[in-house]
């Protein structure tokens, strides 16, 4: 089991049925065995695409709900990774499968993806960094706990690169520095004892909704 931050394993921990569902779903299983029809793989890709798009404008708002300049630079570095690194992902598979760059971002979204991405932005817009943070997480380590386990695990080959990009050291790391800032700006509002703040069940709620938007985008992901 990772380990990213105690704030993220007590959210994680009060999610236990619908994590099990994002980060054991069907869609993850058969990156894992092979099975997953690649026609499936490339429909969510290409709204993955499209999610991150919307996904690093969220991480953009964590810089401006920020209230200090260690939590400006650990939200600029998030935006940084999303658009530097982790869509060169999806543009080189896309490339390969000829499905161009424009006509990637092009891509109509889908009515899972738009619920999920506007109930990350509707968090930062109507809270604060906690309310953010906490519908970000989901995706961030529920990514980094698929990567590992399956870049274990994995019998084929196939997705081998998606594996290793969520596997590797600098993803790793990633969730790590978001654990971190969770971890850090929770006790900076709240305070060290924040589990008996009013706040705690409800942030715990908005990871909850977050990370079963992610079971229903996997889902959208074998229905192209």
């Amino acid at each position: 089991m990772s380990s990213y931050g105690k704030v993220f394993t007590l959210m994680r921990d009060a999610a236990q049925g619908p994590w099990r569902d994002y980060t054991r779903h069907a869609f993850v299983e058969g990156m894992k065995d092979g099975s997953l029809p690649r026609k499936a793989f490339l429909h969510y890709l290409r709204q993955d695409y499209v999610f991150l798009i919307h996904f690093s404008r969220a991480w953009a708002l964590a810089v401006v709900k920020s209230e200090t300049h260690e939590e400006m630079l650990a939200a600029a570095r998030t935006v940084n990774g999303l658009i530097s690194e982790e869509m060169k992902l999806h543009i080189g598979i896309c490339e390969a499968e000829r499905i161009p760059q424009d006509q990637l971002f092009a891509t109509p979204e889908r009515a899972e993806n738009l619920a999920y991405t506007r109930y990350v932005l509707e968090a930062g817009y109507s809270g604060d960094l906690l309310d953010l943070l906490a519908a970000l997480a989901p995706c961030v380590m529920g990514y980094g706990e698929i990567g590992t386990r399956l870049a274990a695990d994995a019998t084929s080959s196939i997705y081998r690169d998606w594996i290793n990009t969520y596997a590797s050291d600098d993803y790793q790391a990633a969730c790590v520095a978001v654990g971190e800032l969770l971890d850090s700006a929770l006790t900076r509002r709240i305070g060290s004892n924040f589990e008996a703040s009013p706040r705690w069940n409800r942030l715990c709620q908005t990871f909850r909704t977050a990370t079963e938007l992610e079971v229903n985008f996997w889902q959208m992901g074998l229905t192209p």
